[in-house]
């Protein structure tokens, strides 16, 4: 078969299994097999398999990820991310604009801790869009800054995407992590004043006479506060993990997999002691915790293979050969390759993109002068991005799964805070490369 009719059926059937609705990596492997087998045979094919798959799971930099997945589930069936809403709440009684900025903050904080967008995005929507409703936000508005806040897990440490990117590119994942803080910061400020605007234009429009439609019923009952104890042992916990997380990383105290174990055995005595601990405890989160890094180490094994095909099928050397006559226009090169990375992120599961993209195009980037650490951190922006926008923003998603809402008038407003991220804070990294590269030039 001619190498273009077989570039040509593999991602035709690439396309076919999207549009059936198989997981993506499903759709990567099965695509990737059929690829290779078109170009050389089973034989070919069946030794890629017996070797790709195991040598890509099998590696030291991807232990964090079930770690960290584990810490996450025992601070979410903790109750840990309730007791700090309530306290928030407690605490801004009175300023319905706060409480946006305050979800913000928190989303950022769940994120740091747990890693997980899309746990983050269904915790924040079943805490914070009814008390957001309550407190005079429209239902969508509220349903997309919980989304927003889900995104930020994406960039902010410990990103499971930058722990990927690092395992892939041998790239210091320490390093990765301390990069991305001024990104994830600014990244919080553009969500909370967005959300802050946006809030003072509803109110505008309520005194005029045109509310903005609810379509939640508001829910005025007050639900019994935890109580200070519980308040305590929340913030201590989780401010132990944030500090064991950044603060020994940062100072060469803990590799990240150690930084993720001590963070899981800190998160299960908080739970033993709040009395959480029981045998459905265990189960949850256990068979949680299996499923999630199954998903990530398939999307990375489906990745593996299909990267295979990509190299056989020499569409990587074509791609480099046609804009290697931009190397004289470097930004020029660096705008198409962020827009397909983004258009892929819209589309894909974004460890899947990590895996795929980057082998393709991180030499582009280093030869026309950019950081490997700029360049993970700006993906893991547009990464941001992408769980935001359609059609499959997978934050959004779990926002409407957890409240009901429809997931089109949620994307609506979803979507302008993704753009506003990427054109504020990716303009900004793309002319100021410092705000990354300073943190981790300061480490000792």
């Amino acid at each position: 078969m001619e190498p273009t009719w077989i570039i040509a059926t593999t991602f035709g059937a690439f396309a076919l299994f999207l549009l059936l609705g198989q997981r993506i990596s499903s759709l990567l492997i099965l695509s990737g097999i059929l690829g290779i087998f078109l170009i050389g045979g089973w034989d070919l094919a069946s030794s890629f398999l017996n070797n790709d798959p195991y040598l890509r799971v099998a590696s030291y930099s991807l232990t964090p990820v079930p770690l960290f997945v584990l810490m996450a589930q025992f601070i979410l069936r903790a109750r840990l991310v309730n007791d700090l809403y309530h306290l928030i709440y407690t605490l801004s009684r009175g300023s319905a604009a706060l409480l946006g900025v305050l979800t913000v903050v928190l989303g950022g904080l769940l994120g740091a801790v747990s890693g997980s967008g899309t746990a983050t995005a269904a915790a924040m929507g079943q805490v914070a869009v009814p008390e957001l409703v309550k407190r005079g936000y429209g239902d969508y508005l509220a349903g997309a800054i919980a989304a927003s806040a889900g995104s930020l897990s994406a960039i902010v440490p410990p990103s499971i995407i930058l722990i990927i990117y690092g395992a892939i590119t041998q790239t210091s994942i320490s390093t990765l992590f301390i990069a991305a803080i001024v990104p994830a910061l600014f990244m919080v400020l553009i969500y909370a004043a967005y959300a802050t605007w946006l809030l003072v234009k509803s109110l505008r429009l309520a005194k005029t006479g045109s509310p903005p439609q609810q379509t939640l019923a508001e829910d005025t009952t007050e639900e019994s506060p935890p109580g200070w104890g519980r308040y305590l042992i929340a913030i201590l916990s989780c401010g132990t993990i944030a500090l064991i997380i950044f603060g020994g990383i940062y100072f060469g105290i803990f590799t990240p997999t150690e930084a993720a174990a001590v963070g899981c055995v800190v998160s299960f005595l908080t739970a033993l002691v709040l009395g959480a601990v029981d045998r459905r405890f265990m189960v949850k989160s256990a068979r949680e915790s299996i499923d999630i890094t199954v998903m990530v180490l398939l999307i990375m094994v489906g990745a593996q293979i299909f990267g295979r095909f990509l190299s056989l099928s020499r569409i990587p050397h074509n791609l480099v050969e046609v804009v290697s006559g931009l190397g004289d226009m470097p930004l020029l090169l660096l705008a198409i390759i962020l827009a397909l990375c983004f258009l892929l992120f819209m589309f894909i599961e974004g460890s899947a993109v990590i895996v795929m993209i980057v082998p393709v195009v991180l030499p582009l980037i280093v030869n026309i002068g950019y950081d490997p650490i700029w360049f993970g951190v700006i993906l893991c922006v547009l990464c941001a991005g992408g769980l935001l926008t359609p059609p499959v923003g997978l934050s959004v998603y779990a926002v409407a799964g957890v409240t009901g809402l429809r997931i089109d008038r949620l994307f609506r407003h979803s979507t302008m805070f993704a753009f506003l991220v990427l054109l504020l804070v990716g303009g900004l990294m793309i002319l100021f490369p410092g705000m990354v590269t300073f943190l981790p030039e300061q480490m000792k």
